[in-house]
């Protein structure tokens, strides 16, 4: 009897352990474990998009920090991103080795309009979460159509609009030309502008678009010179944004330049377009730049600092991408924190749309994160800037949709 009541102890006992281990364990899905999250991501580390290279590599580093510092709730970050060459066809194909074979959890910040839209009906059938698009276009706010995708930062959309009002405000009579990718981000900008131009569209004296695989923008800029353009709105991807700025200084025209927050890297596209052919240009912005003086002994431009040192080294301090990775990556972090030991797919997404008035270290004062079930981009606030020749000087107050 003494026997059977120990094994009887001991099966109870191992029963109540078992228990306390699965409470602990918690709720998984695919790409999680007690030990991991697994995430995956696509990012043009090859072709014309590649100056957006930073922001993956910059997310990278940030997660390899916190697994130094023991992951997130005791579980190490996997973040697997993959080169697709900023090829929609390419995404494809890796978003279903990363879903299919490596089994992320979620996919995180891939990079770029076209490429996200190519991925997004698959990994809404799928019910793979698509998180943080670094990119604005308006449909990754749309949680009715596709309720597994967020946005991340101000849509293109609002980012027109903004701009078209600006010009209104501050150069009433003038004379506009916009220049655009041929894809949905550009059609995304200029409907957002012409919305905020209203009455006033017939301002717009000349349009062109370009095509990523074309070798330059000089005929466009060209043709908006012979037009008598005075304000230009270059909305550009970095490679070509630099090409408008530099082919203007060559031309000695000096029209009133105003460049997209996606654009707008010192680093990135100023350096390569000749500082001094970029003073005066303006640009709405949401995060810290790090050539501004203004953030010198700001708290969390050091922390920034001492996380480029030890975990970048080798990325351009100048350059905002890195800046921009570093915030995604924190609000991918929270994500993760209070989603606990639930991480399951259905509870990322709804971690996703309860932020509520969330300051980051590297958001401008004053632009905090803001999501519900029915408004699921995080950023929608952005301040003018206007570039000094060495940084962006702030002006004006913070504006939302």
């Amino acid at each position: 009897m003494p026997g059977k009541q120990l094994v009887r102890g001991a099966v109870a006992l191992f029963a109540v352990l078992s228990a306390a281990s699965a409470a602990v364990a918690g709720n998984y899905d695919t790409g999680a474990t007690d030990n991991s999250v697994k995430l995956g991501q696509t990012m043009p580390y090859s072709g014309p998009a590649s100056a957006y290279s930073a922001i993956g590599r910059a997310e990278i580093a940030y997660f390899k920090m916190l697994n130094d510092k023991g992951g997130i709730n005791g579980r190490k970050i996997e973040l697997l991103s993959m080169d697709d060459g900023y090829s929609p066809a390419k995404t494809v194909e890796q978003v279903r080795r990363l879903a299919e074979s490596d089994e992320v959890l979620a996919m995180f910040s891939m990079l770029g309009t076209g490429p996200n839209i190519a991925a997004q009906k698959y990994l809404n059938a799928k019910k793979i979460p698509q998180l943080f698009p670094s990119s604005g276009a308006s449909r990754w706010n749309d949680p009715q159509h596709f309720p597994w995708t967020t946005g991340s930062q101000p849509t293109y959309r609002t980012e027109g609009r903004i701009y078209a009002k600006w010009i209104l405000a501050n150069k009433p009579n003038a004379k506009i030309a916009v220049i655009t990718p041929n894809e949905d981000p550009g059609r995304d900008y200029l409907a957002g502008f012409k919305e905020g131009l209203g009455e006033h569209v017939n301002q717009i004296v000349s349009e062109a678009t370009y095509e990523t695989s074309d070798p330059t923008v000089d005929s466009q800029i060209v043709k908006f010179k012979a037009a008598g353009a005075d304000v230009i709105f270059n909305e550009c991807t970095p490679k070509f944004a630099a090409q408008a700025i530099k082919k203007m200084a060559e031309l000695g025209w000096k029209p009133q330049i105003i460049l997209p927050a996606v654009s707008n890297s010192v680093g990135s596209v100023l350096v390569p377009a000749g500082l001094e052919n970029s003073v005066g240009i303006v640009t709405g912005a949401f995060l810290k730049d790090p050539g501004d003086p203004r953030w010198e002994n700001d708290a969390g431009m050091k922390a920034w600092r001492e996380w480029m040192k030890t975990y970048n080294s080798g990325a351009d301090p100048a350059d905002i991408f890195n800046v921009t990775g570093y915030t995604m990556a924190q609000i991918m972090e929270l994500v993760l924190q209070r989603s606990g030991n639930d991480l399951t797919r259905a509870n990322l997404m709804k971690q996703t749309q309860s932020f509520k008035d969330v300051e980051l270290p590297m958001l401008l004062p004053g632009i905090k994160l803001n999501t519900s079930a029915e408004q699921v981009t995080p950023i929608r606030q952005l301040q003018m800037a206007r570039f000094n020749g060495k940084s962006w000087e702030l002006f004006g107050d913070v504006i939302g949709e």
